[in-house]
């Protein structure tokens, strides 16, 4: 049997560890055979801070204390996961650039100012940016990408996608990443043909647009269907995620992976090979 002291450790640190994903994301790093929990990071002034990481994640004491800062950590860890807010994502990405660290991102909702200055960052370090850490979501995409090319444009196209009553930001990341793989598979501009909402005498569904519907609502963790729909059929593409674990275990794969790389921007695409 190889004793995890004879392969390397990749030591990653999460930030947004008192979230829902940064607790999987504990987890996920305790159980995985080639990962470390070097750090965790919440808000200053959180009083979570010097508490035990591994407790915050359920995993019992790991004697990693939490801290409310990615700089007082930065020789404990390799790799950063972070799934925290875009403004605590760009001083994050401040501090791993200045460091030569590695950035597995999660964080959506940033402004176009915001990811503009995010991405600058490329030339220094490895960054991956993903809207979805799930494999089977990542899966999905390409199968989007593959079905919006063999259907055409005679298939009205549509995005459903159902969350949690606490997520923020709607449509999902991963709904608009979808829409994204759609609009580029059938040679049409996103911005100018999504439609977010429906409502009153809105007359036929121009053939073009690609609708998003939104549900928000109890503890649902994810639920995303696309459908390709004609005269006479329908395709669905749907993926639903029962646990967080399912992209919290992408995420360090992507950070293992990450870690082996130079400068450029990645996504989970290049990390399953599905480019």
């Amino acid at each position: 049997m190889t004793n995890s002291q004879d392969r390397h450790m990749t030591r990653i640190a999460i930030a947004g560890a008192a979230g829902r994903m940064g607790k999987a994301l504990i987890e996920s790093t305790h159980k995985n055979p080639d990962t470390a929990l070097g750090a965790a990071i919440v808000r200053s002034g959180s009083s979570l801070i010097g508490a035990d990481a591994g407790e915050l994640g359920n995993v019992g004491k790991l004697g990693v204390a939490i801290v409310g800062s990615l700089a007082e950590v930065v020789d404990q860890f390799d790799v950063l996961i972070d799934f925290s807010s875009p403004l605590a994502t760009l001083d994050n990405a401040r501090v791993c650039a200045a460091h030569n660290k590695p950035v597995v991102i999660g964080t959506t909702g940033f402004s176009v100012a915001e990811k503009a200055e995010l991405l600058a960052y490329q030339t220094q370090i490895p960054l991956l940016l993903s809207a979805n850490f799930s494999t089977g979501v990542n899966l999905c995409f390409k199968l989007l990408d593959l079905a919006a090319r063999v259907l055409g444009e005679g298939y009205d196209v549509e995005v459903y996608e159902a969350h949690h009553r606490h997520k923020v930001d709607s449509p999902s990341g991963t709904a608009v990443r979808m829409g994204e793989v759609l609009a580029k598979a059938l040679e049409r501009d996103l911005d100018k043909v999504a439609v977010y909402g429906r409502e009153g005498q809105i007359g036929p569904r121009p053939a073009d647009t690609i609708g998003f519907a939104t549900v928000r609502g109890g503890d649902v963790v994810g639920d995303h269907t696309v459908m390709f729909m004609a005269d006479g059929e329908r395709v669905e593409i749907t993926h639903k995620a029962s646990s967080r674990l399912a992209f919290s275990n992408g995420a360090v794969r992507a950070a293992i992976w990450l870690q082996q790389q130079t400068s450029g921007l990645f996504d989970m695409q290049d990390v399953l090979g599905l480019r």
